[in-house]
């Protein structure tokens, strides 16, 4: 199948091929026909499978029809650097159509985000913080909007911005089409759900199984070795580019800093950067002037980095739905991946959940050579039996195994890079 089977605007056809895409992916072939049919959707679609595509495809055809004149299309996201990747997607899609996008985020002065509206968007990309203080003083007019999309929805309200959402969606015509989605679906995501779409249809693509092409390894250490494997595993592991995740912006700043004096082209990504330091770390990881970016979950999200080999979590996410959404960094495009998790005692709990989640126990490595003092690894996260396999994940392929369960020699092989 291709593009031009949805019957897309030719401009937006040419378009799409002037960005390279040439297949659509599941999620495009199921949510596009949905969306031109001007359904609402409720998408459950983990991160890389083409939720923008997917979404704004058939928005930029619905607005290239019809009649030009205010904001007709409304896209929330939850951080500046997802708004600006849908922001970079759309002008590619609308290159050849008269139609303009703008984005509006905090974290960077508004004057420029005012002087893109007032000359004219038919689309805004909008962070929900930043659209609220506009819509407060009166400088943005939602009342044209045909379609309104909350793009990871679930990632908005674990940030805390369920009621700015809500807010919003008072702002918007009550007649309108509203695309959902998210990676996962929590309580409170699916309440919001129900309230705001009108009998949707929904388009589940691997929702939040982690994916097939990502080996899963456990590394047990104690706390306060943490940083000392990190380094270890850097120096014998063969990688490309890699993503280090942490919990905190203080120790995300920390260990960058560590890696770059350790010889390493290390950069951080964290909420106490400004956009401009934010962006230039992006762009450095991206254009292979860094090979390690050291970042949050909250700031990494919406990254779009081609070539990740390895995710390293060196500190155990709080919930599985993080560790998907982390992993989901690597793997891509049916491109081998791997995903290293450092682990302390007491991470015990959080471990045997995601080994639910992944369906299947994980591998434990000891990293032969690397001073451990008295911890012993092999006595920690002693693996159960069996793990049951949820009935979402029962179609995950095995993961690669690699003869005994602690492997003393562990040398990786250098990976296929994403295109």
């Amino acid at each position: 199948m291709s593009f031009e089977h949805f019957s897309l605007h030719p401009h937006i056809v040419s378009g799409v091929d002037s960005v390279g895409y040439h297949t659509p992916t599941p999620i495009q072939e199921q949510a596009i026909p949905v969306v031109l049919a001007r359904r609402d959707v409720l998408g459950l679609a983990q991160t890389g499978t083409g939720k923008t595509a997917a979404f704004m495809l058939p928005i930029l055809d619905r607005l290239i029809r019809g009649p030009r004149g205010g904001i007709r299309a409304l896209i929330l996201a939850p951080t500046r650097e997802l708004a600006e990747q849908i922001h970079q997607a759309t002008v590619g899609f609308a290159r050849h159509t008269p139609l303009r996008s703008a984005t509006i985020y905090g974290g960077v002065s508004k004057r420029p985000q005012l002087d893109a509206l007032r000359r004219g968007a038919d689309i805004v990309i909008a962070c929900p913080g930043r659209l609220l203080d506009h819509l407060r003083e009166g400088d943005i007019d939602l009342s044209h909007v045909e379609v309104l999309v909350l793009d990871e929805a679930d990632r908005m309200c674990d940030m805390g911005f369920l009621p700015d959402i809500r807010q919003i969606i008072r702002s918007v015509p009550a007649r309108r089409q509203t695309l959902f989605f998210c990676a996962t679906m929590p309580g409170d995501i699916r309440q919001l759900a129900q309230n705001i779409l009108h009998d949707p249809a929904t388009v589940q693509v691997d929702p939040i199984a982690p994916a097939k092409t990502v080996s899963h390894a456990l590394y047990p250490v104690p706390e306060t070795q943490k940083t000392n494997l990190l380094l270890a595993l850097l120096k014998r592991t063969a990688t490309g580019r890699v993503l280090v995740f942490t919990r905190t912006k203080h120790k995300a700043h920390n260990l960058a800093l560590i890696l770059a004096k350790a010889g390493h082209r290390a950069t951080a990504l964290q909420g106490n950067m400004s956009q401009a330091q934010r962006q230039a770390a992006i762009d450095g990881f991206r254009g292979k002037r860094y090979d390690i970016l050291v970042a949050t979950d909250v700031a990494a999200r919406g990254i779009d980095v081609t070539g990740i080999t390895h995710v390293i979590n060196v500190d155990v996410p709080n919930t599985v739905d993080a560790y998907t959404h982390r992993i989901g960094r690597t793997g891509r495009a049916e491109h081998a991946g791997e995903a290293f998790t450092l682990a302390a005692p007491a991470d015990s709990l959080m471990i045997r959940d995601i080994e639910r989640a992944v369906g299947t126990a994980i591998e434990r490595r000891r990293l032969e050579g690397f001073d451990y003092g008295s911890f012993a690894p092999e006595t920690q996260f002693a693996p159960k039996a069996s793990v049951t396999l949820p009935r979402a994940f029962r179609q995950s392929s095995p993961r690669r195994t690699e003869g005994a369960l602690y492997v003393s020699r562990h040398r990786a092989a250098p990976r296929a890079q994403s295109a």
